[in-house]
């Protein structure tokens, strides 16, 4: 029987309210990654021009000053290095003042009540992204229930999904294109459900691109193996896979690695007729889009 592969990343309350404590001007900003001294990777966004030092105060849901924010170092496409003035882990900070990151076509990110618990799938496990793995979101407890009594197995995957992941490409090629890393991981249990499955004959379904390219990444030398670590594969031809045999996945953007993934695992006939249809019967695109299976 085949075996199901799911991202069980959980989406973090990324998106960050504040003001300049130097102008009281309105500042908005996304949470990307802290690292173990507590230094904070964010992007930003206000009227004027920020210095470095400035400091941002953040604000909570009701719009009360929380915690202050150092802006420290200019980083590459906009980026700031930051500290908090607070002993706090980033993901506590974040679940008291965060709001949840919803792309910009969704209210252009406004939050709403019920859009933390929409907008992360019910298998989520281990905080980390700043956006959902969208293909997941297709799944209820319900479903997988009854996946199970089909003697369908599941195997669970981290890769905490980074905003360079949906961003576009603007490389003249895509040999010029930097991929960004993300983290992820897969357990030795996850492995060997995954080997004992495929084999007895089941084939390896992926649900999302972030699946994907965990697996691919823990069969890098060939096989596929317990893994933890960082990855920026890119995922483009004349790419082999070695740890997928089919892959659900939504409907993708034009000019992301993300379709360019699904391209080069379906072939451009295929996925050009997928995408043809998809159009011509309104499917809907997008993060709670429709999905397609690629066999």
């Amino acid at each position: 029987m085949d075996c199901l592969v799911l991202n069980d990343t959980q989406v973090l309350p990324a998106r960050l309210v504040g003001q300049r404590a130097l102008t009281g001007g309105r500042w908005q900003g996304l949470f990307l990654s802290a690292d173990e001294n507590g230094f904070w990777q964010l992007l930003g966004k206000t009227r004027g021009k920020v210095a470095t030092g400035e400091k941002i105060l953040l604000l909570d849901d009701q719009m009360h000053e929380d915690v202050s924010l150092t802006l420290l170092k200019r980083l590459d496409e906009g980026g700031w290095l930051a500290l908090p003035d607070s002993d706090e882990l980033a993901v506590e900070i974040l679940t008291r003042i965060g709001r949840v990151p919803l792309p910009h076509y969704i209210r252009d990110g406004q939050m709403r009540q019920g859009d933390q618990e929409r907008y992360q799938t019910v298998y989520a496990k281990h905080p980390g992204a700043v956006a959902a793995p969208t293909a997941g979101l297709h799944f209820t407890n319900e479903l997988l229930r009854k996946l199970g009594d089909r003697r369908i197995a599941t195997a669970y995957v981290t890769l905490h999904v980074g905003l360079d992941t949906f961003r576009p490409i603007k490389a003249t090629t895509l040999a010029d294109h930097r991929m960004h890393s993300e983290w992820g991981t897969i357990e030795p249990e996850a492995v060997d459900t995954i080997r004992e499955r495929r084999a007895n004959g089941g084939r390896i379904i992926a649900v999302g691109t972030t699946s994907v390219r965990v697996l691919e990444s823990a069969s890098a030398e060939g096989n596929l193996e317990p893994w933890t670590g960082t990855t920026d594969l890119f995922i483009r031809p004349p790419y082999q896979f070695r740890a997928v045999d089919a892959l659900l996945t939504n409907f993708h953007l034009p000019r992301t690695t993300l379709l360019v993934l699904v391209r080069t695992f379906g072939g451009d006939k295929l996925i050009e007729q997928a995408y043809r249809e998809a159009i011509e019967q309104q499917y809907r695109f997008y993060s709670y889009g429709d999905a397609m299976l690629i066999m």
